[in-house]
């Protein structure tokens, strides 16, 4: 009753047999076979079937893939159809025999993913080994989540047939020698319109982060963050031939198509759009990091990890960025989060010798120096000052207070501890308290003068608060600060107009 559903979902209930025939998308190898499904023993639902495995041959002869049996297929084509057709979240995925993923298999051979050797490795030591531009997405991502699993090559085999499966739907659509905007808009167009795959609600994916990271649960529930949906995005580019470039600015990722003279972004969070570069830059992002297929498999990991880091399991935490880090030998942020959880574990040694790298370290695309390493190293706070900074903030006022609670606690032992104040005054503008922020965020100032974001916020509050005079003098400490790494971002020019507009810039300025 699911699948017949689904049929109907598809096609016209009042429509007569003949008339959905020619009804059909002549692309669409899910239409063909679903009309197949329906009429299995008429002329058209033939007709359907061998146009079905037309698409999916591409050009190969049909009987050498599949033999048919007096015009009809050897194998049940329901359990492949149902791969990529709706499912309601309490649906599984159809478990697929030997023979229908030998099936699969043989469509898929010439996909161009089969030429990199990391889609015929089978360890970890494998991928390892191989640069990131051999790497398989997909088989790489699988071996490592199914490492630990007695029938691990069953379900990594299952889950790469689906994803040939989408591929293939996806090919069959598109003309011959299809450019990559053609080939972009084909993977957009059957991932956010035909699969509807969504960006989860932020309730859920606040503490379950890692459902909507691996593969396997992002085909799932066809629910997934920016990295899940950004890995199933370049599992099918790779499927495709589409080389991709992998943006993360902090605490994000999107793909782009790199024209040379032009850059197509896609944006996994918003069904695919072609946003501009420069709105993933802010007042302390100079620049987007690239990243690489090797990257992607530890970044896997480092979202892994945050949830049990949120829920207090520093083991955990420990093992899944020391798994990341295989990955990702000389990424400085994963440092800093190694080395923090190092010294929640009591392993005070090896977090120190970590956070001695990043004492007063910039990163690249940063425009001011990281200070959590520096404070803790100085003796400006402890391990459990460093553990409220990342206390986890929902939707809810309680857990405000709360960490403003622990916050304070904090800052009463350690005044100078310079996230601490950073985050105390983030919790008073959630709690629509600019006034207290304020305050905090001039402490900040008195103790250090050189962070942008402190100075932009002050600029922004003034603002608001009418004091143009002061306003004026942390604009002009924040663009000098932006200025020395070369960087002029949008915030900071719309904030220029509403000064202007309201007030002269004085001759000279100097922050209270």
């Amino acid at each position: 009753m699911k699948f017949l559903f689904f049929l109907f979902f598809i096609f016209p209930l009042a429509a007569s047999q003949e008339a959905l025939f020619h009804s059909l998308d002549s692309r669409s190898v899910i239409q063909q076979l679903a009309f197949y499904e329906l009429y299995p023993d008429t002329k058209d639902g033939q007709k359907a079937w061998q146009q079905a495995w037309k698409l999916l041959s591409h050009g190969a002869e049909i009987d050498e893939i599949l033999p048919p049996s007096e015009g009809l297929p050897l194998i049940d084509v329901r359990a492949i159809i149902s791969l990529v057709t709706h499912r309601s979240s309490s649906q599984d995925a159809p478990i697929l025999t030997a023979d229908q993923l030998k099936l699969l298999n043989e469509l898929g051979k010439k996909l161009p993913n089969r030429t990199k050797p990391g889609a015929h490795v089978w360890t970890k030591e494998e991928v390892l080994a191989l640069p990131p531009e051999k790497i398989d997405l997909a088989r790489g991502l699988l071996i490592n989540q199914f490492d630990a699993d007695p029938d691990a090559k069953k379900k990594i085999l299952q889950y790469e047939a689906m994803l040939d499966l989408m591929a293939l739907e996806i090919r069959a659509s598109l003309p011959r020698n299809a450019s990559p905007t053609e080939k972009i808009d084909a993977i957009n167009h059957f991932i956010f319109e035909e699969m509807h795959f969504r960006f989860p609600p932020h309730s859920l994916y606040a503490k379950d982060i890692d459902l909507y990271t691996f593969l396997p649960a992002v085909l799932d529930s066809r629910e997934g963050v920016c990295l899940g949906v950004s890995i199933l995005y370049l599992s099918l580019a790779q499927r495709l031939d589409l080389e991709l470039e992998i943006i993360t600015p902090p605490g994000h990722i999107y793909l782009r198509y790199n024209e040379g003279d032009r850059l197509i972004n896609i944006e996994t969070t918003a069904r695919g759009i072609n946003l501009p570069s420069e709105v993933y830059l802010g007042i302390n992002t100079r620049s987007l990091q690239e990243r690489n297929i090797k990257d992607v498999i530890g970044l896997a990991f480092i979202n892994h990890a945050s949830v049990f880091w949120e829920l207090g399991k520093y083991n955990e935490t420990v093992t899944l960025y020391e798994k990341a880090q295989t990955y990702l030998p000389e990424d400085r942020l994963l440092k800093l989060f190694l080395g923090l959880n190092y010294l929640f574990i009591g392993e005070t040694s090896k977090g120190r010798k970590l956070l001695e790298e990043l004492r007063n370290f910039t990163f690249s695309y940063a425009v001011s120096p990281e200070t959590m390493a520096e404070d803790y190293l100085t003796g400006r706070t402890d391990v459990q000052g460093i553990k409220n900074i990342f206390l986890h903030v929902d939707e809810t006022r309680a857990s405000i207070l709360a960490k403003q609670a622990k916050l304070q606690e904090t800052l009463q032992r350690f005044p100078r501890f310079r996230s601490g104040l950073f985050q105390y005054a983030i919790t008073w503008l959630q709690l629509g308290r600019p006034a207290e922020a304020l305050e905090a965020l001039n402490r900040y100032h008195q103790l250090d003068a050189r962070d942008a974001s402190i100075e932009y916020y002050l600029s922004c509050l003034l603002f608001e608060r009418m004091d143009y005079p002061r306003a004026w003098a942390h604009f002009t400490s924040v663009d000098k600060i932006l200025q020395a790494r070369h960087h002029n971002p949008k915030a900071l020019q719309q904030l220029r107009l509403q000064l202007l507009h309201f007030s002269p810039p004085p001759n000279k300025s100097s922050p209270a």
